[in-house]
């Protein structure tokens, strides 16, 4: 309970050590060397071209400028998504390139994503690694557009036993980085055969009413919907539904946030489809297709997912917008060692002390003997942001009777991505021992556009114990 003043034990309830986790290394962005402002890297590593399916916007890859360096029309690439593509490309704000390989976050790879303000995922068909799931979200969190395209379920193009519905959920649900409903929403397991998804009525929604055009109408051509959860995550939005549905049910179209990032989820790959592809595919004309608008959906949110509002500037980077956000994962610690990296036994759910909220918390020496415990995660403070500020609910208890000196120390500071110390926020003590919690707060403001790692340092004494108990952190930026 709070107040302890007896040396800790770490029992069968205390979580076991754990490795670096591969999102709490520090990762430095690669600038871009682009000339034009939205860089859009669509994935084609995880047989997006398997079976009937031929999504890719040119056979040149990863660049379609070789294929025609100045496409007019759709023929002058080839793919079935060549419309999106050369549609974008004939504005001049866009870079296109294509992905043939494994993705990957903060590598010297051309296609690596820190070269690019968006991802596009055209219904994969093959399971993300870990080590990909870990820099899509990562890549998301750090201020990235991800736009995931779904199909119906059982839409299993090569036989391998995953469909992109398991496929996207699994990336939702089954990463390093976030694996507590990150965006708000869960893709549906169901095969709808046709509808005409309706917008809702949002005048000033970016992506429904874009420089691309207005968006009335979709299209389902055997796909499915999202569930959306708005308890776990705020921001996520329907933006078209299914006939009849409405609320958190029936979402073709959502929309999201995640850190500094943002999402778009669509339930079919046939929107995007604009009919044409490799000799001997059977394929279905939906971007054209005259009872709905898929072509400004598909474009406006692209313009939006890279940060982009009208048909001019853009996100450097994912630097140049700011989108209010929480940026620290697993943040409560409920995910136990999720996100975070620690020495053995910090993340706990031991009944010897109490979590501010609830079960989980971090728990920094306690034991009274000589011995120091570390707690750290790395984050990217977006460059476009004014105000970032850390903030955590900190609880001392100690067997220490002393009113003068410290002998048991908590550091809390912020690191380089070598190690480098930068700043020494605070510095707590066994003379800080009280009853309860007490929020700390502190602005990161001056690290706007650096990745660094936030890190607590908890270091005891040969004798007597003193426990430092910390729990709902948060880094707020706006």
């Amino acid at each position: 309970m709070l107040g302890l003043t007896v040396p800790r034990h770490r029992l069968g309830a205390v979580l076991a050590g754990f490795s670096l986790v591969a999102a709490g290394v520090a990762v430095q962005v690669t600038p871009a060397a682009a000339a034009t402002p939205h860089r859009i890297l669509f994935d084609n590593a995880h047989a997006e071209t398997a079976g009937n399916a031929d999504w890719i916007v040119s056979t040149s890859q990863p660049d379609p400028l070789g294929e025609d360096s100045s496409p007019s029309a759709e023929t002058d690439w080839t793919g079935a998504l060549s419309s999106w593509g050369v549609a974008l490309q004939k504005t001049g704000d866009y870079s296109l390139k294509t992905a043939t390989g494994a993705l990957t976050y903060g590598g010297s790879s051309a296609t690596d994503l820190s070269n690019f303000d968006t991802l596009v995922l055209p219904e994969p068909n093959t399971l993300f690694t870990t080590a990909e799931k870990t820099a899509i979200m990562t890549f998301v969190k750090n201020g990235g557009g991800l736009f995931m395209i779904s199909d119906h379920t059982g839409a299993d193009r090569n036989n391998d036993g995953e469909d992109a519905v398991e496929i996207l959920n699994d990336l939702m649900t089954n990463n390093s980085v976030d694996s507590t409903d990150p965006f708000g929403f869960s893709i549906d397991s169901l095969s709808i055969s046709s509808d005409h998804p309706s917008a809702i009525s949002d005048s000033s929604n970016p992506v429904l009413h874009g420089s691309f055009g207005t968006v009335t109408k979709s299209l389902i051509a055997s796909g499915t919907t999202a569930t959306l959860k708005a308890a776990d995550n705020s921001a996520v939005k329907g933006l078209l539904y299914r006939t009849g549905y409405s609320g958190n049910t029936g979402a073709f179209f959502a929309t999201s946030t995640f850190g500094s990032g943002r999402v778009a989820f669509w339930g079919d790959s046939s929107p995007i489809d604009d009919g044409t592809g490799q000799s001997g595919n059977t394929l279905y004309d939906g971007w054209n297709d005259s009872g709905a608008t898929n072509a400004a959906l598909a474009l406006n949110a692209t313009e939006w997912l890279a940060g982009g509002s009208g048909s001019g500037g853009g996100d450097d980077g994912g630097g140049s917008t700011c989108t209010s956000a929480q940026l620290l994962g697993n943040n409560g610690f409920e995910s136990g060692s999720s996100t975070w990296s620690s020495t053995s036994g910090v993340i706990t759910n031991s009944g010897d002390e109490s979590a501010r909220t609830g079960s989980y918390y971090a728990w920094l020496a306690g034991y009274g003997s000589a011995h120091t415990d570390t707690l750290s995660q790395s984050v990217t403070v977006p460059a476009a942001c004014s105000t970032a500020t850390l903030s955590f609910y900190l609880h001392v208890d100690t067997a220490e009777t002393t009113t003068s000196t410290a002998y048991d120390t908590l550091k809390v500071q912020v690191l380089n991505s070598s190690g480098t110390v930068l700043s020494t926020l605070a510095t707590y003590s066994n003379l800080n021992a009280a009853s309860g919690y007490t929020q700390r707060s502190f602005s990161l403001a001056g690290y706007a556009g650096q990745t660094v790692t936030l890190k607590f340092t908890g270091t005891e004494g040969s004798t007597l114990q003193t426990s430092f108990v910390i729990d709902d952190t948060a880094l707020n930026v706006s």
